[in-house]
């Protein structure tokens, strides 16, 4: 994948609150989270819609293949779900029955409507997990880690593998996901020297995009194993501090970065389209 400049990134809205994460509705819309509990609908056009409150502090979103969205939360410990129809906001859990979440950081969605939550853990401590919601109701800590601050996660195409953003490693984690819904083998995908790498997003080749909050940079790790550098901006005003990316446009060939450092959303047009995830399945524009 060729590098880009920051030329070729703009400002696609403007006007949120220092926002962590970002999320792609069926409908094409974006949505985004802020640090005093919002949750925002940004229209097509760029047009920046707050739809909810939690009180809070949103980490990671995510929809699910039946269209409601989940939203972790730092300050009440929680994962919501918001229904974008009513608008309704439920809280669908604080943890397991054995455990509590400590920090709820990134949720991901298999195509059957699993949920699994990063669970940083404490800060500069050793003691992240993983959560997992099954469709059937089930709630447990899939895998006990320790991670050194799980963070964002992305799910393979064939759905055998679930990449964990260690964020403190510095790089990224995989971890096997087994026929029977079981944790696997778990592995070191690739180590980032002085940086703190937040969110992953695939495209449809295999390529893993990894944004970091720090030096302002996302890298693309190829399908070979070959890392470089896809953006890097300097002056961390165009992107500044970026965390969670995702796939959205007409074509799936927009990135969009959520800059915790800002106030904005960008935008980088690609050439490869990204990987379709779980609650993006049903988009037709």
């Amino acid at each position: 994948m060729k590098t880009y400049s920051i030329e070729h990134v703009h400002i696609w809205a403007d006007g949120l609150d220092h926002p962590e994460c970002i999320a792609v509705h069926p409908d094409g819309s974006v949505w985004a989270g802020g640090e005093a509990g919002q949750i925002y609908r940004i229209s097509s056009e760029g047009l920046v819609e707050e739809v909810a409150n939690t009180g809070g502090f949103i980490l990671g979103l995510a929809f699910s293949p039946e269209g409601w969205l989940a939203v972790c939360d730092l300050k009440h410990q929680c994962v919501w779900r918001y229904e974008p129809a009513s608008g309704t906001l439920t809280c669908l859990a604080k943890g397991a029955e054995n455990q509590l979440f400590r920090t709820p950081n990134f949720p991901v969605f298999d195509s059957v409507g699993n949920l699994y939550v990063s669970d940083s853990g404490e800060f500069r401590k050793e003691n992240g997990c993983i959560f997992k919601f099954s469709i059937e109701g089930k709630q447990e800590v899939w895998h006990a880690g320790p991670f050194a601050f799980a963070n964002g996660m992305a799910i393979a195409a064939k759905e055998d593998k679930l990449y964990v953003v260690s964020t403190w490693l510095p790089g990224v984690e995989t971890i096997e996901l087994l026929p029977n819904g079981a944790a696997g083998e778990r592995s070191t995908l690739l180590h980032l020297p002085k940086t703190c790498p937040d969110g992953i997003a695939l495209d449809q080749e295999g390529n893993l995009l990894i944004s970091c909050y720090a030096p302002n940079t996302i890298y693309c790790l190829d399908k070979k194993g070959a890392l470089s550098i896809l953006l890097h901006d300097w002056e961390a005003h165009t992107i500044s501090n970026p965390t969670n990316i995702a796939f959205g446009g007409i074509d799936n060939k927009d990135l969009f970065i959520a800059n915790l450092g800002r106030w904005h959303i960008s935008k980088l047009s690609l050439e490869q389209a990204g990987l379709r995830l779980a609650g993006q399945k049903k988009y037709t524009k």
